[in-house]
């Protein structure tokens, strides 16, 4: 087998944003996110990643990945493979365009979902050596979480170094798959995900040619 650069914007959006494959971003969100039991999520609708201003004059924006549960909570899913500068700007900029475009004209604000950013960050971002980081909005005093609509997750690629042999739970043999599968020629044994099997499959280069 032949797996693809995941980190590569075309094979990153072919696989996690897959009409037919829904089951890849699924396991993908819940894996991340951390989300058991009734919290996990089992549907989601995979939405246009353009972002179109609602004003002339506005900034457009191009999502790698967008998509929708059950429940109207709205996931972005990026790959950044450089450190561009405004990228932090920039995670917030498209958080909140994604939020405020919710709602139409008569709406109340209460019908508002949450939008959870993951980004997928070829450098280093952050001071902390967790690969894996979660940043919310938090009184700066008391730590109480209010504001819970703005979620925002980062996988930096720099800071995960376990080998195959080392991979102990779920959201590790994702990373080590968006890492490393562009250097594989086996699907690593001992994968019991579904979703993740499938991206295995997807990545595969000699299927790619085969549906030209």
């Amino acid at each position: 087998m032949q797996f693809a650069d995941i980190k590569n914007d075309i094979a990153f959006r072919k696989i996690f944003g897959n009409e037919n494959k829904k089951e890849i971003l699924i396991s993908f969100l819940n894996a991340v996110l951390k989300l058991e039991n009734n919290k996990k999520i089992t549907w989601v609708e995979i939405l246009n990643p353009y972002q179109l201003p609602i004003v002339l004059g506005a900034k457009s924006t191009i999502l790698d990945v967008k998509a929708r549960d059950k429940s109207g909570n709205e996931y972005i899913v990026e790959m950044q493979v450089t450190d561009k500068i405004g990228f932090a700007k920039r995670v917030v900029f498209y958080s909140a365009k994604s939020y405020s475009t919710q709602l139409n004209s008569g709406e109340n604000y209460y019908q508002l979902k949450p939008t959870i950013f993951i980004g997928i960050l070829n450098f280093t971002f952050l001071k902390g050596e967790n690969y894996l980081s979660r940043h919310l909005i938090l009184d700066a005093e008391t730590g109480e979480h209010k504001l819970k609509d703005l979620d925002f997750n980062f996988i930096e690629l720099p800071k995960f170094n376990k080998t195959e042999e080392q991979l102990q739970n779920l959201v590790e043999k994702w990373v080590y798959f968006i890492k490393n599968a562009e250097n594989l020629t086996l699907i690593p044994s001992g994968l019991d995900d579904e979703g993740l099997k499938s991206a295995y499959r997807e990545a595969d280069q000699h299927t790619w040619k085969k549906r030209i």
